[in-house]
């Protein structure tokens, strides 16, 4: 008797036991599916994004400055999109740059570093000849003239960062720079407008080139327009590029710190001999080419002027020069932080009311 009285209280607590999980389990169940305790999709988030990533060069001194670039374009657009992030380096990111970098943001983040073959300056390159260069552009106090870095990071902007391992699996890319400011939000996904309505290249700042850091550049462009004309695009830029349809160079040009562009077309063929023909000639160590002619000219060229897309809502500051949307509406809409007053669109060093001429004549 006392051991069946024992088997009855043992089976008694076994079933109070069950009930107790089973009560915490049915609690646990109610609520994970409790809709009031899930966050409801955020509908101002994008539901589609197009194959794009965000590109900056940095140094590792760069720190600072990439940070507030970041942080700066995360809160005005990507927090709602999280395109990711690729940097480049010439040598190795410090531990300390990229979990700073990191933690600012919860988009993916790629730390690269430039083949020695893409970054330093040529074996075939005439160092002495180089050298003289650099000392006369130091003498006439041109902007950078003596340094081979700036002309590594001039020719590595222009031919090879689109052929980066970390860049291939990208079609569009928006170059950052560090410590450059954004100062309005950003509500329309820029990379979805260029791929909806047939945009290849886009800007927010254009301006002239310093004339004697290009000296022979148009000279070399016009040698290779008249070698290989097929890639000469109907309806192109000319009238940008140069005021004398194409006997000079206006030296007006897009000011490449900030661009949104297809990284197809620097890959396509075109745009490869086009590079390959320029760098043959040595002139981005001769001379100091930059990138931004070197772009611009090649979509002024190549591109329909209706492929290139001035950013009117993008406001965007890079040292002194700013671009502040100059439309009440829009700068209202953006709810900038920019001077209306202070932007450079039409300075005296802008070249924006050329290129607004150009695509006046198209209405």
């Amino acid at each position: 008797m006392a051991r069946l009285t024992r088997y009855i209280l043992i089976a008694l607590g076994c079933l109070s036991n069950y009930r107790i999980v089973g009560g915490l389990y049915n609690d646990y169940e109610e609520l994970s599916t409790d809709s009031s305790s899930t966050p409801e999709p955020d509908p101002s988030r994008s539901l589609y994004k197009t194959n794009a990533t965000f590109f900056m060069l940095a140094r590792n001194s760069d720190l600072e400055g990439a940070i507030r670039s970041i942080r700066g374009i995360e809160d005005r657009f990507n927090s709602k999109h999280g395109y990711p992030y690729v940097l480049l380096n010439e040598v190795p990111f410090s531990d300390d740059f990229k979990r700073r970098v990191s933690v600012i943001t919860p988009s993916p983040v790629e730390f690269g570093v430039i083949s020695q073959e893409h970054w330093v300056q040529s074996d075939w390159i005439d160092e002495e000849k180089a050298s003289q260069a650099r000392e006369r552009m130091k003498a006439d106090n041109v902007k950078y003239g003596d340094s081979v870095p700036y002309r590594n990071m001039c020719r590595y902007n222009s031919g090879f960062f689109y052929r980066h391992e970390l860049l291939q699996k990208y079609r569009w890319y928006w170059r950052l720079e560090p410590d450059v400011k954004f100062h309005c939000d950003i509500n329309e996904d820029p990379f979805l407008f260029m791929e909806k309505n047939d945009k290849t290249y886009s800007f927010t700042i254009a301006t002239y080139e310093i004339d004697a850091t290009i000296p022979s550049l148009w000279k070399h462009v016009t040698d290779f327009l008249n070698a290989h004309p097929e890639y000469v695009s109907q309806n192109n830029s000319m009238d940008f590029l140069s005021l004398t349809h194409g006997r000079t160079y206006s030296r007006c040009h897009f000011w490449s710190n900030f661009e949104i562009a297809d990284m197809d077309f620097w890959r396509g063929d075109a745009y490869s001999a086009f590079f390959d023909y320029l760098d043959a000639t040595g002139n981005f160590y001769y001379e100091r080419w930059g990138d931004a002619p070197v772009h611009s000219i090649a979509a002024g060229l190549f591109l329909r002027k209706d492929q290139i897309h001035f950013f009117e809502n993008i406001g965007y500051q890079h040292d002194a020069w700013s671009h502040c949307p100059l439309p009440d509406s829009v700068w209202e809409e953006g709810r900038c932080a920019c001077n209306q007053g202070n932007s450079f669109d039409y300075d005296v060093s802008s070249c924006k009311s050329i290129w607004d001429r150009l695509m006046s004549k198209s209405k």
